[in-house]
């Protein structure tokens, strides 16, 4: 994947590459977590959770040898309560543009995602270009309601 990124009024960004090759960025304003990003990911060998306890969302990754058991199990019921949408977005293919903006839809930075590339959104606003033909999955906190739960902003040159 190309190195690509471009910082608007980001307060901070972290980029780690880590033992494996893999790379992780976090992309933060003055308020919060924005996002995560886990390119190429290739977690070490174990169990690893790349967001913190505080968020809302919680992403795993595990990687194990061949016969490696992990045990049959269910969740207990808890109650949760969650203030907004989360969401992860895998790139299976092709690559596409995500811009990151601010809660009040100031832009604060792009950055090219490509095949592999996992990207975890806890706050502010998010918008994409695909770049090549493109395949995504996303998850997030259900049911999905519809359109009445996005606030949509104008449109921009940078998204």
């Amino acid at each position: 994947m190309p190195e690509e990124i471009s910082l608007g009024s980001v307060t901070g960004v972290v980029h780690v590459t880590l033992d494996d090759g893999s790379e992780e960025y976090r992309f933060q304003d003055s308020h919060a977590l924005i996002a995560i990003v886990m390119s190429q990911a290739k977690p070490s060998m174990g169990l690893s959770f790349p967001t913190s306890e505080a968020e809302e969302f919680q992403i795993g990754q595990m990687s194990w040898p061949t016969g490696h058991k992990i045990q049959a199990h269910s969740h207990k019921p808890i109650t949760r309560t969650t203030q907004s949408t989360s969401e992860v977005l895998f790139v299976r293919r092709g690559r596409v543009r995500m811009t990151l903006f601010t809660a009040e839809g100031q832009p604060l930075a792009t950055k090219d995602l490509g095949e592999g590339d996992v990207v975890a959104l806890f706050s502010g606003g998010h918008g994409f270009e695909i770049l090549e033909d493109a395949d995504i999955v996303e998850v997030k906190q259900g049911p999905y309601t519809g359109e009445d739960e996005k606030f949509r902003f104008p449109d921009t040159d940078e998204a």
